[in-house]
């Protein structure tokens, strides 16, 4: 099994920033089955959609509302992943939540972490 904790939420004001990170723990056998990670994110009222994601190779993909504006990375082992959001909006508002999968994309990942709030005040 897979755990995977998030961190680095909080409130901050349109324009700013926020590094979220998402450390990854468990069997080496599952951690190194995982292929892709990546943040998804739900405001109230919405549809849960894919914000960013990172393949073991480094490929990315962004969701269109985010790109140039958020960086997703991760470190060598893929043991923790890394979205740093920048000239942040109010429709950024939403908890965002590390998703892992063993597919070459996010859309059914395997794991979820528990969210964490991002509000961004205008």
């Amino acid at each position: 099994q897979v755990q995977l904790v998030e961190s680095g939420g909080g409130l901050v004001q349109a324009g700013g920033s926020l590094r979220l990170s998402c450390a990854v723990s468990g069997s080496i056998r599952s951690i190194f089955s995982i292929n892709t990670m990546g943040w998804y994110r739900q405001a109230p009222g919405k549809q849960r959609e894919v914000v960013a994601a990172i393949t073991r190779s480094g490929s990315t993909n962004y969701a269109d509302s985010v790109k140039g504006r958020f960086t997703i990375s991760r470190d060598n082992a893929m043991n923790t992943v890394y979205l740093q959001m920048n000239s942040l909006k109010p429709e950024d508002t939403a908890v965002y939540s590390c998703a892992a999968g063993t597919r070459s994309d996010l859309k059914s990942p395997n794991y979820w972490g528990q969210g964490t709030q991002v509000t961004v005040s205008s």
